[in-house]
This record gives structure tokens, sequence and C-alpha cells, in this order.
């Protein structure tokens, strides 16, 4: 965390909430027909932040905002920033001996202050003038950059109730951006099934077949250039968004670690999919929980990485009874949901004959990930063990005979270099012995059933 950056923000958005304050006094003393300078709020001279470079002020000059969304945004910011700016929402309506109807706004269950809602913003835009009002129908619109980019929202009206009932809600990313100058990055939850991924290794600690390099190196010269392609040269009118692949083969052939450090060397954040958490028996619950996952993803420039993706994206059935089709309803509202997402999108299986077929057709490419050859597992071994290390002669002698006859995949040869450094600390040395790689090959070998 930058704390000059933090500070701009704080200073910035000081500026701002005297701007806000200063609009609400004038709309109460407005509306209880008081003494006021101005004879609307809009008279009111929005701060210049034109030659401001907090976050805030940046923003609002990115959108162009208008004052109608300027306020709309601080009035949303308002209750984590300076919450006692609305406490004057809570004077009773000495009629009827309840709060004021038009002021909108609720207690929250362990907040004391006020929650604004879009009524409340009706009210401080707008008063009584409905044709002022209605421009928050518009702000709230699906199609708004609000909306769009997942800054704002109205959440949490009932069914049946109106539209501005709702609570006004900044989004977690965007609060992070106002306040600490960086994005926020959701945890790991029941409502967030996704885990953020990433690796201390680089380019040079993966090893691949050179065809394989090129094929992995077409992803990323679209995360580098898909920008250009689709915006300068005019291509968004032709193909979709987005990047989507499907990476496969057996285990621990490298599928992970390649999208951490397409991540990594991007400056993306990589996100894996709990798929065990997505999956539902319950009809719509599957659909929905995927739906939070791209909802939060949509404007993040995240690289989503499913694994096991056939236990999700699995070939459909016949509809012969209402589960089949329920699961090919889901299969479908999946394809729709990669399809039409603008990031980049990875799906990981050991067996692509697994996968429904409709998928392929969707996929920019199709990477196999093969079990390493005898050259690749002389590199994975070099590369494996810890440079505090020494090696018996006899293992010395061995490697190259170890290489070519046991074919291991390289998460498989990391879980043998482990077992045998662990052997070594035990033993109170570092030295590596030829029966310790024997015996964790033994051990990976079982996993599969096979013997050495």
């Amino acid at each position: 965390m930058d704390m000059n950056i933090v500070k701009k923000n704080a200073e910035a958005l000081a500026v701002q909430m005297q701007w806000l304050a200063r609009i609400i006094d004038t709309r109460m003393q407005l509306y209880f027909g008081q003494d006021t300078e101005f004879t609307d709020i809009v008279q009111i001279p929005e701060p210049d932040i034109d030659q401001d470079t907090s976050t805030f002020s940046s923003i609002v000059r990115h959108y162009k905002m208008s004052f109608a969304e300027r306020l709309t945004l601080l009035l949303a910011l308002a209750p984590h920033v300076q919450p006692h700016l609305l406490d004057v929402f809570f004077v009773r309506n000495s009629t009827y001996d309840r709060g004021f109807t038009e002021f909108g706004g609720v207690k929250g269950q362990n907040h004391s202050g006020f929650l604004p809602t879009g009524e409340t913003l009706a009210f401080i835009l707008a008063g009584n003038d409905i044709a002022r009002r209605f421009v928050l129908f518009d702000i709230f619109g699906g199609g708004h950059f609000f909306n769009k980019f997942n800054i704002l929202k109205l959440e949490s009206q009932q069914p049946g109730e109106p539209l501005l009932s709702g609570i006004l809600r900044i989004s977690p990313e965007y609060l992070s951006l106002f306040i600490l100058g960086e994005s926020h990055k959701p945890e790991y939850s029941t409502t967030f099934p996704a885990k953020r991924i990433t690796t201390m290794l680089d380019w040079p600690d993966l090893v691949l077949d050179s065809v394989v390099m090129e094929e992995v190196a077409e992803i990323n010269d679209w995360i580098r250039h898909g920008d250009t392609l689709m915006k300068d040269w005019e291509m968004n009118k032709k193909i979709k968004p987005g990047f989507r692949s499907l990476f496969y083969g057996p285990p621990g052939t490298g599928k992970t670690l390649t999208a951490c450090l397409m991540g990594k060397s991007s400056g993306l954040d990589v996100y894996r999919i709990d798929l065990s958490m997505i999956v539902s028996k319950y009809i719509g619950e599957t659909e929905k929980n995927l739906a939070g996952i791209f909802d939060q993803a949509e404007n993040k420039n995240w690289i989503l990485f499913f694994d096991e993706a056939d236990a999700l994206f699995g070939k459909r059935t016949s509809a012969n009874n209402s589960n089949d089709r329920h699961a090919n309803q889901e299969v479908a509202y999946l394809l729709q949901r990669v399809e039409d997402f603008p990031g980049v999108v990875i799906l990981a299986t050991n067996l692509k004959a697994n996968l429904d077929e409709a998928f392929s057709r969707r996929f920019q490419s199709m990477i196999h990930f093969p079990m390493p050859g005898p050259e690749q597992r002389r590199q994975l071994w070099r590369n494996a063990f810890s440079g505090k290390t020494v090696f018996e002669p006899m293992l010395s002698q061995k490697f190259d005979e170890i290489a070519v006859k046991y074919e291991l995949a390289g998460g498989a040869i990391i879980n043998i270099v482990r077992y045998c450094s662990l052997m070594a600390i035990k033993r109170g040395d570092n030295i590596m012995k030829y029966d310790d790689v024997l015996e964790g090959i033994r051990k990976e070998f079982r996993k599969d059933g096979k013997t050495v």
C-alpha cells in the first residue's frame, strides 16, 4: 500500500465530501422552505478536478461524469468515508411520527448510521422534480457504466418494491481503488468460490515441448495485443472479445503453472475456480454460482482457470428426463458465459474426450500438454532439486538412466524430490541418495497402480 496515494485520495475525498454536505444542506433548506444561498443544487459549483491526480478525480474525468453521476458516486462513498454527513436524514416527520418516506434510506444491522437508498439520491438530486428523478432510471440501467463496469448499483430491493428502494452500494473493488489506490482482491468464500493462484517460478522453469510453448505464446500475444486488435484494428465488429483455451493432458504436466506464469508475466490476476463449490444438485444453483464469478470478473481483466473442467463442462446427454434437460441447460449457460467473457478463460482437463464437443468451436486454442520426453525429464530433474543439496556419486551417475527409464510428469518429479529432501533432513545431512529417489519413484507409481 502506497501511503502517498492513500493521503492524496483522502485529501481529494475530503473536498468532495464537503461539496456533498453542501448539496445535502441546500436540498434540506429548499425542501423545508428555509433561506438558502441557492435556488437549485445544480448551482453549487463542483470542485475543480482538472489538475487533481487522486483516484477519484481520475475516474470522474475518465468517464466524463455529469453532476448527477458524480453526486451518485459520492453518496455511495459517504457511509464509508464520512457517514455522519447522512445523519440529517434521521429527522422525523412530526405529522406521522416516523421518518420521511422521501428520504429513503435504511439503518444497517451493525452500522448505526444512515445507509442511503436510490430514494435518498432521488430526493437530493430532484426534490419534487419528477423529470429530474427519472434521470436515475438511466443511471441505474444495465447499460450505464456504473453497472457495466461494476462500480456501484442498487441492491437488496425486495420483490414488488420500487427500484429506488434498493440500497446504494459501491463495489468493494472501487471502494478499495478510491481509498487505497489499488484494486480489491476478493477472498475465497462461499459467495466467491475462486482462489487467486500465483507462482514464484519463471518461464525458464517451465519445461515444455517447443511446439507447446509456441501455442502458449499465442495466448500471451493476445494478452499483450488483444486491445489493439479489437479497438485500433476494429476487429470488435467481427470477432467476440476475450480468448478461450483448452489445456488438456495428464496431471502434473504444467497446465496450472502455465496459467500462473501468464498472469505473472502480464500483471493479471489468475483465479482458479473451485468446481466443488460451483456445482449444485439444486436446479438453477450452478448457474447462479457461476454467474457470481463471471459478474465479478467481467471488467477486472482476470484470467479464469477452470481446473478439472470436465466435471462442469462435460458432455451433454440426450434429454430423456427433467434432470437431463436441466444438466444440458447448465452446459448451454456455461458455454454462453465463457463465450461472452472479455478476458482469458482457460479450461484444464486430464481427458479431452470428456468435454462437450460444442466447446471446441468456441476455443481459440486447444493445447495438449503431453508427458515429458526423456530430454524434458532430464531438465525437470535438474531444475527440481535445491541448490543447497549435493548428490551422492551413484545418483549423479544414474540421472540420465532415471530420466530415460521412468516416464514421470513434472508434478511427480517434484513429489519425489520433496520426499528425498525430507529423508536427507531427517538423517541430518543434505545428500540426495539414489535409493531415496527410487523409493520416491515407487511411491508415485503406486498411486497409479504401477510397479517399478
